[in-house]
């Protein structure tokens, strides 16, 4: 059954918020993180990939035809799977405790399952429109 265009323009807003805030919470988290060498290198590649979770899906949301927004989706999934790489190493390097990051490391795997769920499913959609 096909979603309603308001109910995506819902899900869209509801998603932007959510990266926003994902953004957000890892910013507040590298405040917690040990100014030592080894601290501001992972702060300064975590700040980067999670505001581009935000960034890039704000733009997939703008975006002018389904290739591009096929194409910067990909680039959120990416950014999303990075930044939980770094929160991953944060924890076993033992730079914060689990406890602290886990939750954030929750939310990057559900956006990288959202984001490339939303990939396949333009993707599919994509073929059918060539049919």
């Amino acid at each position: 059954m096909p979603i309603a265009k308001s109910e995506k323009i819902v899900r869209s807003a509801d998603l932007k918020a959510r990266t926003k805030q994902f953004a957000l919470r890892v910013i507040k988290l590298v405040d917690a993180l040990p100014r030592t060498i080894q601290g501001r290198a992972v702060a300064n590649q975590i700040i980067r990939s999670a505001t581009s979770v935000a960034a890039n899906y704000r733009a997939a949301c703008r975006a002018r035809s389904r290739a591009e927004f096929i194409a910067k989706i990909g680039v959120v999934e990416e950014e999303a799977d990075e930044t939980a790489f770094r929160l991953e190493l944060i924890i076993d390097s033992a730079l914060l405790t689990q406890t602290r990051v886990r939750p954030l490391l929750t939310e990057a795997g559900e956006l990288v399952a959202i984001m490339a769920a939303s990939r396949k499913s333009a993707l599919g959609n994509r073929k059918l429109a060539v049919q």
